[in-house]
């Protein structure tokens, strides 16, 4: 019986050494695709779940002349409870068209490039949103999830 423990403490070093899977183009948009079906559910558990610990949302507009226009920037914290306000007194649907997925040479992150467009019913009025998103999407222990995201308010077309 001693050959096991000797076999265990060979495997280790092997284990602990081997390259994680790069991420896949296909793996980035099931992860997209399930942040927009849980946003659009208003489970603020679910999609802020998909966030690391520090991620950061900023939020800005483009003006007509193309200059960007800073809002501001919210924590994890901040963001989910004004979501959470927002879930409360209103309906909202979300779609989202991914422009372009960029990986990282390392395979462990991806640039994530998207247009959305939101229908918003609140206090008896539906309004159209309309936004180019970046984020990045990042391997973690617990699997994907985003550091964060930056919203640019456009004009819809």
């Amino acid at each position: 019986m001693r050959r096991l423990p000797l076999v265990i403490a060979c495997a280790c070093p092997i284990l602990a050494h081997a390259a994680p899977a790069r991420l896949s183009e296909a793996q980035v948009r099931a992860f997209a695709a399930r942040q927009e079906r849980a946003w659009n559910a208003s489970d603020a558990a679910g999609f802020f779940g998909l966030f690391t610990a520090d991620a950061r949302f900023a939020d800005q507009a483009r003006a007509k002349d193309g200059r960007v226009v800073p809002y501001g920037t919210s924590t994890l914290a901040q963001a989910r409870a004004q979501a959470e306000r927002f879930f409360a007194g209103s309906r909202h649907r979300e779609t989202s068209a991914i422009r372009s997925v960029r990986i990282a040479p390392d395979g462990r992150s991806a640039a994530v490039l998207a247009d959305e467009v939101a229908e918003i019913t609140a206090a008896g009025r539906t309004r159209r949103s309309c936004a180019e998103t970046r984020q990045t999407v990042v391997v973690t222990p617990a699997g994907l999830r985003s550091n964060g995201q930056t919203d640019t308010q456009v004009a819809c077309r």
